[in-house]
């Protein structure tokens, strides 16, 4: 019983904070927070749900009433048609579709895309197993919306179920920045160089696999949304929740239950189930978190943040503490 009024109040300043901020910088004109009443449907417990079940509950009512706040708005689009050429390129070529299972998943990197592709090419026949062992193609086996006809395209947004996951801004972008520049030699090459050359006095030496998080944020800082990598692009512009009205939206950091309820939803075969991480795979901890953070410049920090404040906002995650007690 005491939690429930906690977490709804906790989620309510997620949301409200991140929409405050936006409205502070221009982001947004209009937009207020949720209220600050329980829905109703929360106000009627008899309290045999436990504590986990209603944060749960809280946590997907904040974000759905952020979304119909910020998508309500008259400037905001209202379907895939609305959106400018290049927007609307990103957000088909990242909707993923399953004709046999009339599905549509918006895949966003760093967000246990990979694992989500396995299954689709499960579920079309293209792969035994979801365990079976070997570098993923990101791209042959799998149907993109972006290569259907817009007929086609409509039909399917109108008529399929449609998911994303999402993750932690901060986090997502300390793991695209750990494995892109400590593990991959083409990432280094292609943008640690430049990183590199462009920020370090002296650096036209370097390789592009020593580039620190500091330097990978001031990049982003001067990147342009629209073209950056998917690996660190928001949540919002690879997925658009405006323009594409999702019927679930799944939590990284409830994978498995989350996956799992999509599952069941699109009446997979039982011998379907999401994979368990890697052995190999290195997750961002939030300890590690903690550390990059307080070892960032707050300046940096708050000036990226306009960038990401819709993926915090819309996805009701808390905005980076690092005050001097936090860091302390």
């Amino acid at each position: 019983a005491a939690l429930l009024p906690s977490m709804l109040m906790f989620g309510v300043i997620l949301a409200s904070s991140g929409l405050l901020l936006m409205i502070e910088r221009g982001i947004l004109a209009q937009v207020g927070p949720p209220p600050l009443h329980p829905p109703a449907e929360l106000s009627r417990r008899d309290g045999r749900d436990s504590p986990a079940e209603l944060e749960l509950e809280v946590l997907r009512d904040t974000r759905n009433r952020t979304i119909r706040a910020l998508c309500g708005q008259r400037s905001m689009p209202r379907s895939v048609w609305e959106l400018p050429p290049g927007q609307r390129r990103t957000v088909l070529r990242h909707l993923l579709v399953s004709d046999k299972y009339r599905f549509l998943y918006c895949y966003v990197p760093k967000v246990a895309c990979s694992n989500w592709k396995r299954i689709l090419k499960v579920l079309d026949g293209a792969l035994e197993s979801v365990d079976v062992q070997g570098k993923m193609d990101h791209k042959s086996d799998l149907v993109f919306l972006g290569d259907m006809k817009p007929e086609e395209i409509s039909y399917r947004l109108k008529h399929y179920y449609k998911f994303i996951f999402v993750r932690n801004p901060m986090e997502r972008l300390l793991s695209a920045y750990r494995n892109k520049f400590g593990e991959i030699k083409e990432y280094q090459q292609k943008y640690g160089v430049e990183i590199v050359r462009r920020y370090r006095k002296n650096g036209g030496n370097s390789a592009g696999d020593d580039v620190s998080f500091s330097e990978f944020l001031q990049y982003l800082l001067d990147e342009d949304v629209e073209h950056m990598n998917e690996h660190w692009m928001p949540i919002y512009n690879l997925c658009q929740p405006c323009a594409v009205r999702y019927d679930f939206i799944g939590s990284y950091e409830r994978l498995h239950a989350d996956a799992n309820h999509v599952l069941e939803h699109i009446q997979s075969p039982s011998f379907v189930r999401f994979p368990e991480r890697q052995a190999w795979y290195k997750p961002v901890t939030a300890e590690t978190l903690h550390y990059y953070l307080c070892n960032t410049q707050r300046r940096l920090l708050r000036e990226l943040l306009p960038k990401y404040i819709l993926d915090f906002s819309l996805f009701a995650y808390p905005l980076p503490n690092i005050t001097s007690e936090f860091c302390r």
